[in-house]
């Protein structure tokens, strides 16, 4: 049978020559000649079978090392080759499934939690008065303080993500969950990845330093540390403290909030404002 060039193949075989050019470069469809001095390709009319063999498994999506190793094989081995492969895509489909399923309750419990956690906020907001512990009137309470938090947990609906708001330790926190294990998390003090930017002691009221807790640094990581008197922890505190910090501070900002309040040692009030290094 008379050979055929590069062009003249690649009519036959409904393909380019540049693909005819790289099989020969992988090693999967070399020409049967290559004139030496001009360099032309020269094929087989008979290599037009090895070239549908070769195709059709790389469309499979066998790769070039498993395509050279069936070359040689009968049609019943190939074929064997093609029915592993569709169990293998549909192993992969039942996983890509299972995912998507995984994925839309996943996002329907974060909404839930994102919306209990705002509606069991709000509630303690609303039944505390902030007058004579931070130096606010209702008006500004309402409006800029139970209002912030509220777009605060607007924005992690939109984004399905709580990452950036723990509730660990707020007195009127989510008693649900097991936290034994994470308490390392939240001894900010000892913990090297945070340095303290500002600390007051031996305070009456949270207005009696609230003007002076320096400005949230946009897109960094904080945390609030509260070591207090035991009749702090029986109203919304900390809540409203993170909301008065939202309001005043961090308006329009995007950062990480932490917040962990303990009782004193000393039964003095004591408050620390950490950053992350």
């Amino acid at each position: 049978m008379c050979d055929m060039t590069i062009k003249e193949f690649a009519r036959l075989c409904g393909c380019n020559p540049q693909t005819l050019r790289y099989y020969d470069r992988v090693n999967l469809l070399k020409p049967v000649e290559v004139d030496s001095w001009t360099g032309y390709r020269y094929y087989e009319e008979e290599q037009a079978l090895a070239f549908v063999k070769i195709k059709n498994l790389q469309t499979a999506g066998f790769s070039i090392e498993e395509i050279r190793g069936l070359l040689e094989e009968s049609d019943e081995v190939v074929y064997s080759a093609f029915d592993e492969k569709i169990r293998e895509a549909e192993s992969r489909l039942r996983n890509i499934k299972e995912i998507q399923q995984s994925y839309r309750h996943e996002m329907t419990t974060m909404e839930k939690r994102i919306e209990t956690w705002r509606e069991q906020i709000t509630k303690e907001l609303r039944k505390y008065d902030p007058t004579e512990e931070f130096g606010i009137d209702q008006e500004f309470y309402e409006d800029k303080v139970i209002g912030n938090v509220n777009q605060f947990f607007d924005r992690m609906l939109r984004e399905k993500d709580d990452r950036n708001f723990s509730m660990r330790g707020f007195p009127d926190g989510d008693a649900e969950g097991d936290y034994e294990d994470e308490d390392e998390t939240f001894d900010f003090l000892n913990n090297p990845e945070y340095e303290t930017v500002y600390e007051k002691h031996n305070w009456e009221h949270v207005k009696d330093y609230l003007n002076e807790i320096p400005e949230l640094e946009d897109g960094m990581d904080y945390a609030l540390l509260f070591k207090v008197k035991p009749e702090k922890f029986k109203t919304g505190f900390a809540n409203t403290m993170l909301g008065v910090l939202l309001a005043k501070y961090a308006k329009g900002k995007s950062r990480n909030l932490g917040c962990n309040v303990t009782d004193t040692e000393d039964g003095q009030n004591h408050f620390y404002l950490l950053r992350a290094r």
